[in-house]
């Protein structure tokens, strides 16, 4: 098959290296991509965002199936275009795609699902907002409603923190959702759905604040780790049962059915399974450690999904070993990072075993004196994922890997899955006594 891959960073790549290990596709190309991806396929430079370009480029390549990756081009309805034009598409529909849009929406979706999640409120004026912040209390958590990237979110004690992004949000036409906090280690689970039935892919965690130890304020997200050898026995199926499968049936109810993969954002609490939010497509950078392990053919896969015949795919193969994906960012990330500067050490890095290089904000310099050389051209530059017979091992050829790019003023976290392989995590009890019945 020949596929074409919409979007323009590490996620894509990941996606590109799993889908030409698929002895199935013949071909990839991928618009706009980047400098890594130029290296290994064909690249277009077309606006994945808008739905006509991806369209008639899609036409012009004569493409079995499109994958989009990023959310942008999904709310803006490219995946509506590509399907009327009668192109098999992975990814959800604009109205389908609203469950990451909108965080209202999904609430709602939640609600009406059974899905359990944070109690919340959404709030449209600066006296909703502190009423709401007064109810839940502190930490407080403050959501932009809209697509935000991964950075709309402020969590924080500082209530004045808290109300200030609120009325940031406001001040720009937004609305907000408030949550109560969620206690407990996060993981992200992905779920391949055709819009009826659901499989799902191995439980990751990723790290979104840009320094060691949860400091600092939140990214993209700064690497990522699978499998989670802390996670309880029967974990994903409970998340299948109690969050995918009812969120994917509701939407199907709603007449808009989900096809694509649906991210889920969860926390283990003391009061068990909660949904943090739902994203429309997979994250980044958890693909690129969970792709690093699948051993399952990903093209054949992904089109089954996009036709309604999941039902036909094989059970999911994975490599034994651990992957541990750590960012390389760009100074200054994630308020304004700088770009342009040239990037050295790549080949060195992939020369290392078990270590491949993702590139994410990258491009290659037309000019000037670096015209050529592959310079960064985002906040998020790249990702090195490393393969190993345990965390320990994976997270030492991943950092060795990182130790060889050259970047000037670049940052990485240096503890990237180190609680996990340290054994450091636990999940909380959440065997409480339940609150005793009135006797009639």
């Amino acid at each position: 098959m020949k596929v074409l891959v919409l979007g323009p960073g590490g996620r894509e790549h990941a996606i590109i290296r799993a889908l030409l290990a698929d002895p199935e596709v013949e071909q990839v190309h991928c618009a706009p991509g980047n400098a890594g991806i130029a290296q290994v396929v064909p690249v277009h430079a077309v606006d994945a965002d808008d739905p006509a370009p991806a369209t008639q480029l899609a036409r012009e390549l004569e493409v079995d199936l499109v994958v989009v990756g990023p959310e942008a081009p999904l709310v803006a309805g490219v995946a509506d275009a590509l399907r009327e034009a009668g192109f098999p598409v992975f990814g959800p529909s604009q109205a389908a795609a609203r469950l990451e849009g909108s965080k209202a929406f999904a609430k709602e979706v939640m609600a009406a699902a059974g899905v359990p999640t944070a109690m919340a409120r959404v709030a449209t004026t600066e006296a909703e907002a502190a009423d709401a912040l007064d109810t839940f209390g502190a930490p407080y958590v403050v959501k932009d409603d809209g697509l935000a990237a991964g950075k709309g979110v402020v969590v924080t004690s500082d209530r004045d923190a808290a109300l200030a992004h609120a009325n940031a949000c406001f001040a720009a036409g937004g609305t907000v959702v408030i949550e109560e906090f969620l206690d407990g280690p996060e993981v992200s689970l992905f779920v391949i759905t055709d819009g009826t039935r659901v499989l799902p892919l191995s439980p990751a965690q990723d790290f979104k604040r840009i320094f060691d130890g949860d400091e600092g304020p939140n990214t993209g997200g700064m690497g990522a780790y699978t499998p989670l050898p802390w996670l309880p026995e029967g974990f994903v199926e409970e998340v299948v049962e109690r969050v995918a499968r009812p969120t994917v049936d509701e939407m199907r109810r709603r007449g808009t059915p989900f096809v694509g993969v649906l991210y889920c954002g969860l926390a283990v609490t003391r009061r068990g399974l909660r949904v943090i939010e739902f994203n429309a497509r997979f994250g980044d950078p958890e693909t690129q450690a969970v792709l690093a392990r699948l051993a399952t053919p990903l093209g054949r896969l992904l089109m089954d999904a996009a036709t309604g015949r999941l039902d036909e795919a094989e059970r999911l193969r994975w490599r034994p070993e651990s992957a541990v994906a750590v960012v390389v960012a760009a100074q200054d990330y994630p308020d304004s990072p700088r770009k342009g500067d040239p990037i050295g050490g790549l080949e060195a890095a992939e020369a290392l075993e078990g270590v491949h290089v993702v590139h994410a904000g990258t491009a290659t310099a037309p000019e000037g004196e670096h015209a050529g050389r592959i310079v960064s051209a985002g906040g998020r530059v790249l990702a090195v994922v490393a393969l190993g017979a345990d965390l320990d091992e994976a997270r030492d050829r991943a950092y060795r890997g990182t130790d060889l790019i050259e970047l000037e003023g670049s940052q990485h976290r240096t503890d990237i899955a180190l609680k996990a392989a340290r054994g450091q995590i636990t999940v909380p009890s959440h065997s409480a006594p339940r609150p005793r019945q009135e006797q009639a």
